[in-house]
């Protein structure tokens, strides 16, 4: 039976949760992408306050297709994390507990979440209108000129992920891989 966890999350969840867990995740979170980040970067680097607050949250790191008659959006399936490490450590202090995306993170990433004893959460990729079943609702919070790139709050509903990197820093990617390329060699 997967384990269920629910938004926002409080420090005592984010210990418990660990490297290869299986989960569904319930609750708000924040899509941001490339646009949205730089923006928030942005507005920091300024002494400008955000117009929304990340403490304890999760961040989605996904930019939903259109809505579709009977859903809040067509496809919403998640973006390559590495390529938003950059921000990581922004948000990590912004007080965003988890983000969730698709792939392996950087080795520096990695090493940010046991600083900070956060949790990434990895999805399939090529599974948006799949995904899409699983958010109840969705409002623009921030940045709308950006498009699917504005920053949205969205209600998930048992949305399937694993721990990718737990908060002592174990990562899933690197373990797997040195899994399957020992069955490989001669």
């Amino acid at each position: 039976m997967l384990k269920e966890i629910t938004t926002p999350f409080k420090p005592e969840l984010i210990e418990s949760l660990r490297c290869g867990e299986d989960l569904l995740i319930s609750g708000f979170a924040f899509t941001m992408r490339d646009a949205s980040l730089s923006r928030t970067s942005k507005l920091l680097s300024e002494g400008m306050p955000l117009p929304f607050d990340l403490d304890c949250s999760l961040i989605f790191y996904a930019g939903p297709t259109p809505p579709t008659r009977d859903k809040p959006f067509g496809a919403i399936g998640p973006t390559t994390s590495a390529r938003l490490d950059g921000y990581l450590e922004m948000l990590f202090k912004l007080g965003v507990a988890a983000t969730l995306g698709k792939g392996p993170r950087t080795a520096e990433a990695v090493l940010l979440h046991s600083e900070y004893m956060r949790v990434y959460f990895a999805a399939v990729g090529g599974l948006g209108a799949l995904y899409a079943r699983h958010v109840r609702s969705h409002e623009i919070v921030a940045f709308p000129e950006l498009g699917c790139e504005a920053v949205s709050r969205v209600e998930l509903d048992r949305f399937p992920a694993l721990v990718a990197i737990d908060s002592e820093g174990r990562d899933f990617f690197q373990k797997e891989y040195r899994t399957w390329s020992g069955s490989f060699s001669d």
